[in-house]
């Protein structure tokens, strides 16, 4: 698969701390380009930052993936997209001149990171995944051999169940990765909490 840098509607801002990864924001349903800006700000100073807008529409609002309910995923189009994002991850880092980002989604930016981890684990090196749930019905095989990866889950978040974040989890940690899972006392909505785990996370890399 060859793409573009310019395939997403995007925002790059330039790295200025030396050996600090990029990071790659991956909004939520009906966030864009600039939602994130201020997290990745907050969480890694002097990081570059890599943020594009997600291309599926779903009432006039920006989805990395089409889904059939709350909830309920088109799983091909997961695939499909994971695997476009990846490619502009790609041609991005080359066109920037950046090494591997560490993912940070948000809900549905977490869900699609959480798919390219899996499908193309070679395409990070590592994530944050806040109010993330299981992307696929079938976990992929892959291998993940130490990336870290951070999953922030709401314990009275209404659209995830916590078995779900739970397995999602598991489904990482037995492809290798590193996983740290925190429940926290919040629902769906980011919290100041998810904020101070995710500096100390990339801080601690």
């Amino acid at each position: 698969m060859t793409t573009t840098a310019t395939d997403f509607i995007h925002r790059f801002v330039p790295g200025t701390t030396a050996g600090a990864a990029p990071l790659l924001l991956l909004h939520g349903t009906g966030g864009d380009e600039t939602d994130l800006l201020p997290l990745g700000q907050m969480i890694a100073p002097g990081a570059a930052l890599l943020s594009p807008r997600g291309k599926v529409l779903e009432h006039g609002m920006p989805r990395f993936f089409r889904r059939l309910a709350e909830g309920v995923f088109d799983h091909e189009d997961v695939v499909r997209r994971a695997h476009e994002l990846a490619d502009f991850v790609a041609a991005a880092g080359e066109r920037h001149g950046l090494g591997k980002p560490v993912a940070v989604g948000f809900s549905n930016g977490a869900n699609i990171a959480a798919a390219m981890l899996q499908l193309r684990p070679d395409a990070l090196a590592g994530a944050v995944l806040i109010r993330a749930m299981v992307p696929l019905p079938v976990a992929p095989a892959s291998d993940l051999a130490g990336k870290p990866v951070l999953i922030l889950s709401g314990a009275m978040d209404p659209i995830i169940p916590e078995a779900n974040a739970a397995e999602l989890a598991r489904q990482l940690s037995a492809a290798g990765a590193a996983v740290t899972h925190e429940v926290l006392p919040a629902g769906h909505q980011l919290t100041q909490c998810d904020i101070t785990l995710a500096r100390d996370f990339l801080a601690g890399r």
